[in-house]
């Protein structure tokens, strides 16, 4: 079948193998190309392994630091007529590269906030690796049923306390409009927290240490973004804030029962992924990001801000006041921020070509699921259910 993005709104339902098979390949060639990087974690595993960060991490760890990898993430497998998820799609190109270069990579597809998947995953850590000595957490989903009373939370990303008014773009069309927010509730501050906190990960890291298969200083980090005063209102100062807080409290818990370098919340930049798509503000912040560190001569993405969180960050970490390593330094710099602040007062759908840069923006969104990269002929009859070997 000829596969072609189709949009939804914020969600691409289609994804192409060759394409995402391309991604993957070119992530790993960035890695490669930079040599090696010094680690004693060669057992790692990664919750939320099949795109962005975590797919990065699976990649660098890998590739970088000849790590044997369990992964696990929640995605949708192909049909005879029907493209996978973009995700399916990146765990099986990953795979095969792997254990063509002789590493062991074992993917467990699957809810990550079940005791079902997490003794899954405990017995594929026993039978392949015996333990681990780094998890890294990357999940990032709108839902999660908790496994002790059986309940199903959903996120709201909204402002808390009081309404939010500001710009924010339209992708599709290119228009910079002005949005109200209403606050959130106490409930749906509440499932915010429950969805996107740090319980999961302190349920990990029990389900893990009860089986034994964590290893003696073991490391486990845990992803966030915490942005600029542009996007706080309705990001760090909303419900998504609260979640955020709930990650330091975690992490300082899980240091509390097995040491200082156990658990560490990592701040990254904000780059072009589905989710952050969907939060009013986030996308037109984005576009100016990427026009103004691309200008700097700083510009960066997922492997990128992996990269170099392991080949620089971990190497000699330093922490902020809230134990955090940081690795959003170069996006929250006072000159990348001053220069941001000043074209955000000047947008509008008549400025925004000048200040900010939606096409790349648009294509980092297609590259996701595998569309616009050079060197795949999207033209091509393709089977949705092979993806092509290295």
């Amino acid at each position: 079948m000829i596969i072609e993005p189709k949009i939804r709104g914020f969600i691409c339902t289609t994804a192409h193998p060759v394409g995402c098979a391309t991604n993957v390949q070119r992530q790993i060639d960035h890695v490669v190309v930079k040599g090696a990087i010094p680690s004693g974690r060669k057992r790692v595993l990664v919750l939320g392994c099949s795109t962005g960060y975590g797919l990065a991490s699976r990649i660098v760890t890998t590739f970088g630091s000849d790590a044997d990898t369990v992964g696990v993430s929640f995605e949708r497998p192909p049909a005879e007529n029907k493209t996978a998820s973009a995700g399916w799609y990146n765990n099986r190109a990953f795979e095969q590269r792997a254990k063509a270069a002789g590493r062991v990579a074992i993917t467990v597809e699957g809810d990550a906030f079940s005791d079902a998947i997490k003794a899954e995953v405990v017995e594929a850590i026993k039978a392949n690796l015996g333990q681990v000595d780094l998890i890294v957490y990357s999940v990032a989903s709108p839902v999660r049923t908790d496994p002790v009373d059986g309940v199903t939370y959903r996120s709201a990303i909204k402002p808390y306390g009081s309404a939010v008014t500001s710009k924010t773009l339209n992708t599709g069309t290119g228009e910079v409009s002005e949005i109200s927010v209403e606050p959130a509730t106490e409930e749906e501050a509440a499932s915010t927290v429950k969805v996107m906190g740090g319980e999961d990960w302190e349920l990990w890291i029990k389900a893990l240490s009860q089986a034994g298969v964590l290893a003696d200083g073991f490391q486990s980090l845990n992803y966030t973004y915490l942005g600029s005063e542009l996007t706080w209102p309705i990001y760090h100062k909303g419900t998504l804030g609260k979640a955020k807080a709930d990650l330091d409290r975690a992490a300082a818990a899980i240091r509390a029962q097995f040491g200082d370098q156990a658990a560490h919340v990592v701040a990254l930049k904000a780059v072009v992924t589905q989710a952050s798509s969907a939060i009013p503000v986030v996308p037109l912040y984005g576009t100016l990001l990427i026009k103004v560190m691309d200008e700097m001569g700083i510009g960066e993405g997922t492997i990128e801000q992996i990269d170099r969180l392991f080949r620089v960050k971990l190497q000699d970490i330093a922490l902020d006041e809230a134990a955090r390593i940081r690795v959003d330094d170069w996006e929250l710099s006072p000159t990348v921020q001053a220069e941001l602040k000043k074209r955000w007062a000047e947008l509008t759908t008549e400025t925004l070509p000048a200040l900010a840069d939606l096409p790349k923006y648009r294509e980092e969104f297609l590259k996701l699921f595998g569309f616009g990269l050079g060197g795949v002929d999207y033209t091509a009859d393709v089977d949705p259910q092979v993806v092509p070997a290295a």
